[in-house]
């Protein structure tokens, strides 16, 4: 997964722990001690079989697991699994530990309890070097979404939480991995550092530098390939991006190119505006507005779509959509271009699909753009879940030179905004080591 990388990498860590002042697994001792993980092994769950459809998360956060496990670390893994609003792939993280036990060769035990009783008798009884997996966080109505929108509290308050009241005392460190839910502000990755020494694991460290030293000197032409269904913070980092010159130029698809075709006039069609509104982003014409004032020269917009008729593909210029058809993909014209600019660039970020990948219908835009990346001899980034899916759906993954694994995060952090685990890191970095 992570490839060369054409920057010093021993440098660019040293000035990311001078400027943050975080602990990283170098400056912490662990043998015998009880040490909390958080990790990021969410996964799309296959229904059927009750399994993982990827592991590349999973896989991800074995370097970090497996270098505390051999220094004698008595390992608890706290992970959430899917998400309280869109539920689909809210589930156990049991069948997470069947793959991490293949992936380490060794076991990593699984117990049906968060923060109870049952699971606190399992953490005071592991042994040096073993690993206990805890369900889904996200059972713990403190680690819900909406808890967190709603209540929006304080990482002082989050250190009150009945998850960290009761697992810290139980603990003597606490190591955050997760850098793909590091956007995210809840008690698993803001509490323990208000209680307990912390630091980054190794992936952390990983995707926070390499992120950082490509975005100080990206090699130009630099392109951000942006799309999606998940745009909310999306519209903030191409402020950033276009207006700080990081961007050469934006190439649009998904759910952003739709709102920026509705705030730049352009017929969309009506059920992909109410999708739009469903989804909550109309406020985002707005901002779609302002993007293309200022920077309309360095923003690609579809030239043609792709929808779907009676089971078949069907497309259609701008301005010429059927009323009432759902817009599903980029079209051929417009996936072409962007695949010439994918291919003259030099770094090239790329953020959600252009479409509906995982129906055939309505694949080809991303297909085809995902085509370029493979091909490019510029330095690919690739972030977020379902980008992740798309580029081992088309057999990209050793062709792409860096996949992170956060999607919102690595956006959030492109927007040039603190993200709240690395506050709370800095914070858990200050307490004193025990011994």
């Amino acid at each position: 997964m992570f490839s060369s990388f054409s920057i010093n990498i021993k440098k660019v860590k040293e000035w990311f722990i001078m400027r943050f002042g975080i602990n990283t697994l170098d400056d912490i001792k662990v043998k015998g001690k009880t040490v909390l993980c958080r990790v990021d092994i969410n996964q799309p769950i296959d229904w059927e079989t009750g399994g993982l459809k990827d592991t590349t998360r999973v896989k991800a956060c074995v370097p970090t697991l497996k270098e505390l496990s051999d220094k004698g670390a008595r390992l608890v893994l706290l992970a959430h699994q899917g998400s309280d609003i869109e539920y689909k792939n809210f589930y156990t993280t049991e069948p997470h530990s069947k793959v991490l036990t293949e992936l380490l060769g060794k076991e990593v035990k699984f117990i049906d309890d968060v923060c109870g009783p049952a699971a606190r008798d399992a953490i005071r009884s592991l042994q040096d070097s073993e690993l206990l997996l805890l369900d889904n966080v996200r059972f713990v109505s403190e680690e819900q979404t909406l808890f967190e929108l709603n209540l929006k509290l304080t990482h002082e308050q989050q250190a009150k939480t009945l998850l960290v009241r009761k697992l810290a005392p139980l603990a003597d460190l606490y190591i955050c991995d997760a850098f793909a839910a590091a956007h995210r502000d809840q008690p698993s990755l803001c509490g323990f550092e208000q209680v307990l020494p912390s630091a980054m694991g190794r992936l952390f460290e990983e995707e926070f530098c390499v992120i950082s030293g490509l975005m100080e000197r990206p090699e130009r032409p630099c392109i951000f390939v942006l799309g999606g269904a998940k745009i909310g913070d999306a519209f903030l980092m191409m402020s950033t991006v276009l207006g700080g010159g990081i961007a050469d130029k934006v190439l649009a698809g998904g759910l952003v190119a739709q709102v920026l075709l509705w705030a730049d006039g352009q017929e969309i069609g009506e059920p992909s505006r109410e999708f739009i509104r469903k989804q909550g982003y109309e406020n985002l014409v707005g901002t779609g507005k302002e993007l293309l004032a200022s920077h309309r020269d360095k923003i690609m917009l579809p030239i043609d779509f792709g929808y779907v008729k009676d089971g078949a593909r069907c497309e259609c210029l701008i301005g010429s959509l059927p009323d009432g058809e759902l817009v599903v993909d980029i079209g051929v014209n417009t996936a072409a271009a962007y695949q010439q600019e994918i291919l003259s660039a030099n770094t090239i970020f790329v953020n959600g699909p252009m479409g509906v990948f995982e129906k055939q219908p309505s694949e080809l835009g991303t297909k085809m753009v995902w085509d370029a990346l493979g091909d490019t001899e510029g330095y690919t980034v690739i972030g977020g879940g379902d980008s992740i899916t798309a580029t081992s759906k088309y057999g990209k993954t050793d062709q792409v030179n860096y996949i992170c694994t956060g999607g919102g995060a690595l956006i959030r952090f492109l927007t040039g905004e603190e993200l709240p685990v690395v506050k709370a890191l800095r914070h858990g970095s200050a307490i004193k080591w025990e011994g």
